[in-house]
């Protein structure tokens, strides 16, 4: 039987194997987590206090003093953002967690959905002043995505203006789920001393950082518990035959039985950066969050989910969901079809890293040895190989145009590009045929920024950057129908004859409808998919400006073929050409991305902000006293940050996220 024949195709998720060995214990001791959050919601303090509180490290690593262990990058430490997810370990009661420090800026969402793929579970972090912001939003819905089960820390609840109640009510409100509130705050703001456990009930306060513990006073607390065995009994029907009576038992099953589902979110609480609320929190990471589903016993199966590919030695991130991986071990990438031998296993702590001599089911690990796996790669036995859907790198929006200073250059320029695209999928890099120029392509001004001082600090290239460009759209405003296209080739050899009636519409949505209408098989099945193949291939450049095309909906809706000389080529080439024809002939538009963006800056700034975006062609959809929401072209932005520093005298901030495309004005 050859290999292909024998590969487990696994589209969404990976499915444990039927056979249990005895080491599945190994596993079930294992937590495997992402923290998440909007940009400045205190993830990376959390993830240092983590590490300090289970002894990993022995001292707290502060991010405005560039210490910490997960935002080791020198762009990192400079900007006060984390930009790349890092990984760390460290074990709490008898578990071993695995967490994977995500970046919160919307530049970077795709290294968040890479970092998910790998992970069985998350903490949302969210600013107990702010409650769900924009990005916080954005990297729910990703979770949604790859089915995630997740718990809620309200952050930053000892800042002026935290309103743990409030947060509660935003999560319910903006993400759409049932928040349920394991806790209450003691005190508020700078008064904030600690929480109640409400399924314990006992008191936990915090005094220079160390942790006491109290029975709860029931007469003030008994009301909160009683609203949380309520809420908990309307989801769980073994809560609800205790409701008046519930066991902490009971609660417990059934709080994490819910979060497993998906049906409600475990909400706790406190301030990362003084030290409150993170024993609790890691206690909630046990009893909620799911063990991975694996058999250290099984055939190998990894999922590469990070490249770091700088010199001394490449390393390859890596998950390893079923199986045992060995140093020396001879792997097989079921994607490129070839062998690899991992030469070393390594712990990784951040930048740090330890030899191990195994990896079991359920480790993220780094190995070196691995040559040219990339993110989505799937590593497993020849024998019995794995083959697993590839990621869909988000389409880039951003381009700049990247060139040596000097002529010795080029050649290095063009290798340490390639070496970025291959630890970034979400880059590209191609060279525009009309100009000559490399262009160097992205989710954000702020993305290329940082891959192109990457590049510098890695290579020590000189290179010049042209200004940012976006990635502009063509869709279609007016349709056509009943576009005839007769595609007949004769030129001594085979024939090619293909005969298609199209209609072009616009859809609904930004992406490509494709359906046939043709009856009485007048065209082949298999020439229908041809049609639809050589469609697709003619919108990559639309007749405005040669930009690819979105928003449309193809009909096949009659054909003829030829005994000999129709084929599957000749129909793919029908398709294109037939669609480029229509393109012609319809109304098109130019579209632009567009960026919802926050603007939050003292009341006595806001009329300056206001006119700012309104001259940037921004439509403001929201306001408060202290914000204000807009819709902008994404080509407004640029430099955006500086003339609102100006506006604001340094006081106003702002976030974005895409809100897709619009017609360019």
């Amino acid at each position: 039987m050859s290999a292909r024949s024998t590969l487990r195709a696994l589209a969404v998720g990976w499915a444990p194997s039927p056979c249990r060995s005895l080491r599945k214990t190994e596993t079930m001791r294992i937590r495997n987590i992402g923290i998440l959050a909007h940009v400045d919601a205190g993830k990376t303090t959390l993830t240092e206090r983590i590490l300090y509180v289970t002894g990993a490290t022995h001292r707290r690593g502060e991010v405005h003093e560039g210490t910490t262990v997960t935002d080791f990058d020198p762009q990192e430490r400079d900007r006060g953002i984390t930009i790349f997810a890092a990984a760390v370990s460290c074990d709490w009661a008898g578990y071993r967690l695995n967490l994977i420090d995500t970046p919160g800026h919307v530049d970077f969402s795709d290294e968040v959905e890479r970092s998910l793929r790998v992970l069985d579970g998350a903490v949302a972090v969210f600013d107990g002043v702010a409650g769900v912001e924009p990005q916080s939003e954005s990297v729910w819905r990703q979770a949604d995505r790859h089915g995630v089960p997740r718990i809620a820390f309200v952050n930053k609840l000892d800042r002026p203006g935290a309103d743990f109640a409030a947060a509660v009510e935003s999560i319910r409100d903006r993400l759409g789920v049932v928040p349920l509130a394991v806790q209450v705050p003691i005190g508020s703001e700078q008064h904030f001393t600690g929480v109640v456990d409400l399924v314990t009930m006992r008191a936990l306060t915090w005094v220079d950082g160390q942790l006491q513990e109290q029975p709860a006073d029931a007469a003030e607390f008994g009301a909160a518990r009683r609203r949380l065995e309520e809420a908990v009994a309307e989801l769980h029907a073994a809560a609800l035959e205790e409701l008046g009576a519930m066991s902490e038992h009971t609660l417990r099953t059934a709080l994490r039985e819910l979060t497993l589902r998906g049906d409600a979110v475990v909400v706790l609480c406190g301030s990362a950066y003084r030290d409150k609320g993170v024993e609790p929190l890691l206690d909630a990471v046990v009893a909620y969050l799911p063990d991975p589903a694996g058999d250290p016993g099984a055939d190998l199966a990894a999922l590469v989910f990070k490249v770091h590919a700088a010199r001394p030695a490449r390393l390859t991130y890596l998950r390893v969901h079923d199986g045992t991986l060995r140093r020396g071990d001879v792997v097989w990438d079921s994607d490129s079809g070839r062998s690899e031998r991992v030469a070393r296993i390594l712990r990784v702590q951040a930048d740090r890293h330890t030899d191990i001599a195994s990896a079991v089911a359920g480790d993220i690990v780094a190995v070196a040895g691995i040559k040219t796996a990339r993110a989505g790669t799937t590593l497993s036995t020849r024998r019995n190989p794995v083959l697993r859907k590839a990621p869909r790198s988000a389409d880039p929006l951003v381009s700049v145009a990247v060139e040596a200073r000097t002529r010795g250059d080029a050649q290095r320029l063009t290798a340490a590009l390639a070496a970025l695209v291959d630890e970034d999928p979400s880059l590209t890099v191609r060279t525009d045929p009309e100009t000559g120029q490399i262009l160097l392509s992205g989710l954000g001004e702020l993305h290329l920024e940082v891959a192109v001082e990457k590049m510098r600090l890695s290579t020590g290239l000189a290179v010049t950057v042209g200004r940012p460009q976006v990635a502009y759209r063509e869709t279609v405003v007016r349709g056509v129908t009943g576009l005839l296209y007769r595609h007949v080739k004769q030129d001594g050899g085979p024939g090619q004859f293909a005969h298609v009636v199209l209609d072009v519409t616009p859809a609904d949505d930004a992406g490509f409808a494709f359906a046939s209408t043709v009856a009485g098989g007048r065209v082949p099945r298999e020439y229908i998919r041809a049609v639809e193949a050589g469609c697709r291939e003619a919108l990559t450049d639309g007749p405005v400006g040669g930009h690819p095309v979105i928003g449309l909906r193809v009909t096949l809706t009659d054909g003829l073929t030829h005994p000999k000389d129709s084929s599957e080529v000749a129909f793919r080439a029908a398709g294109r050409f037939a669609l480029r024809a229509a393109l012609n002939r319809c109304r098109m538009t130019l579209l632009e991305p567009v960026t919802e963006v926050t603007v939050t800056a003292p009341p006595d700034t806001l009329g300056a902000v206001l006119g700012d975006l309104s001259a940037r062609r921004g439509h403001v959809t929201g306001s408060s006293a202290q914000a204000v929401t807009a819709v902008v072209p994404l080509v407004e932005l640029f430099g955006y940050a500086n003339r609102l520093r100006s506006r604001t005298h340094g006081r106003g901030t702002f976030t974005s996220r895409p809100a897709g495309y619009r017609p360019a004005a």
